[in-house]
């Protein structure tokens, strides 16, 4: 995995949550030292929990500067989950304490911000370290969210699924109806999310 793609003051930005049926969408944005190493960090996914829990700690004491995002469920259905994806890594990388001097997006579409240079990066997070980054803080954090408001409804079993469209998801939502966190702008896809209403 690569260190760095540009410069020093670079950052990588990344988020988590964009296939859920509830919750925000997380974007993190991250620079990290132009030494840091670190043989287990790694695209988010591709991690246990426990991986990404220890790397969290280790990125927050170490980076340069990082911000995370959460997008409201209600934000995503007014403009689209790419748009709020986009959205969340700009207001990430907008929070950083020192400003980019360019970024590397994790996947293939991303908008010009605030006149700073950019490239996207499909597969980021396994190839870039500060994408790495940013996509275990994203996880990370939105994880540790959606565990909050499980507590609220636990019949989604959110601590679990994450918002995902599992099939114990979908049968709670079948059973229970739809919360204050779902994406209501989903139920307009039940062929893909493979609904049987």
């Amino acid at each position: 995995m690569q260190r760095w793609y540009y410069s020093f003051n670079e950052a990588g930005a990344d988020e988590a949550g964009r296939g859920c049926l509830a919750g925000p969408v997380t974007a993190a944005a991250v620079i990290l030292p132009e030494d840091f190493e670190n043989n287990i960090l790694n695209d988010s996914k591709q991690m246990t929990e426990k991986q990404r829990n220890i790397l969290r700690e280790i990125i927050e004491k170490e980076a340069i500067s990082y911000a995370v995002v959460h997008i409201s469920p209600k934000q995503i259905d007014e403009i689209n989950i790419l748009n709020a994806s986009i959205l969340g890594m700009q207001k990430a990388l907008n929070k950083l304490i020192v400003k980019p001097d360019f970024m590397i997006i994790d996947g293939n579409r991303f908008k010009a911000f605030n006149q700073i240079p950019f490239e996207c990066m499909i597969k980021g997070d396994a190839r870039f370290m500060r994408i790495a980054a940013a996509s275990v803080l994203a996880k990370t954090y939105r994880d540790e969210y959606m565990s909050e408001i499980h507590q609220q409804f636990p019949q989604y079993n959110w601590k679990k699924n994450k918002g995902y469209p599992t099939k114990e998801h979908r049968d709670a939502i079948r059973k229970y109806g739809f919360s204050p966190y779902h994406r209501m702008t989903f139920q307009l896809l039940p062929s893909q999310l493979k609904f049987d209403f």
